[in-house]
């Protein structure tokens, strides 16, 4: 159910009149955060409201992290649903992440990975059972490090993000959101950006974000000609356009048009 995302909003659960908003915008999954977007005096109200009832698109739950005096309390009310999938903040500890998953009845988790420790050790954490994606908490991250949220400074941790993933197994990560809210050119180079590094999705914080972010990760029509052409070549190394083609290059190809299928 979250293999294929790639412009999922996050909805405060604190705010349950925004749920079916929020499917009206069209993303590809609706994230329920009982984490950050939620104020402390609302933690228990919006653990009451989480569920899958109010739309058939996949539903994540984003829980508070381990450490966190709602933890557990989240960890059992999310492991009565079924149909959701869960998202760990702060994921850090692969055998920590691990005993998470065996509390959730199956259900699938994505490890959030938004500091040092977590980037620096996010091949064993995507390798954990249960775990079927990586997300980039790149906000948090750059607080951890002390940097800048520069595409050149973030370059070697969504690097390793995508790394971790393959080495596993497991679909390529979603990256961190764009902050800024009224600029609908940045989610879409923000998102160009990702894809080009390897990722397969972004976070979304607001409706007009989702468009841009789909955009950006659907190929181009030039792409999807240039696949079809890739393909029609058989096998062995051929010329097209004066560039060679090769299996390499019918793989890339194959990947191209499994993405157009998919979508």
């Amino acid at each position: 159910m979250v293999g294929f995302i790639q412009a999922p909003l996050f909805v405060p659960a604190s705010r349950p009149t925004l749920f079916p908003k929020a499917v009206l915008s069209r993303p590809d999954a609706v994230i329920l955060d009982l984490e950050d977007a939620v104020a402390e005096h609302h933690k228990e109200v919006a653990r009451a409201n989480i569920g899958c009832d109010f739309t058939s698109l996949p539903v994540i739950v984003r829980i508070n992290g381990r450490g966190t005096k709602w933890h557990e309390a989240d960890i059992a009310a999310v492991s009565n649903l079924r149909g959701v999938a869960v998202m760990l903040p702060k994921s850090e500890y692969p055998e920590k992440v691990a005993g998470v998953v065996s509390k959730l009845n199956g259900s699938p988790l994505i490890a959030l990975i938004e500091t040092a420790r977590g980037v620096a050790q996010a091949r064993a954490i995507a390798a954990q059972k249960g775990v079927v994606r990586l997300a980039f908490g790149s906000i948090d991250f750059c607080a951890d490090m002390g940097c800048g949220h520069l595409r050149e400074v973030l370059l070697p941790a969504r690097s390793e993000l995508v790394l971790a993933s393959r080495l596993a197994g497991i679909m390529a990560p979603i990256d961190g959101v764009t902050m800024q809210l009224n600029d609908r050119a940045l989610a879409y180079d923000d998102a160009a950006h990702a894809r080009n590094l390897g990722m397969t999705g972004k976070l979304c914080i607001h409706p007009s974000q989702i468009a841009e972010v789909k955009r950006a990760f659907a190929p181009t029509e030039s792409e999807i000609d240039w696949a079809h052409r890739v393909i029609a070549t058989g096998d062995g190394a051929v010329s097209i356009d004066g560039i060679m083609v090769d299996e390499p290059a019918r793989a890339r190809a194959r990947t191209v048009l499994a993405t157009v299928e998919r979508r």
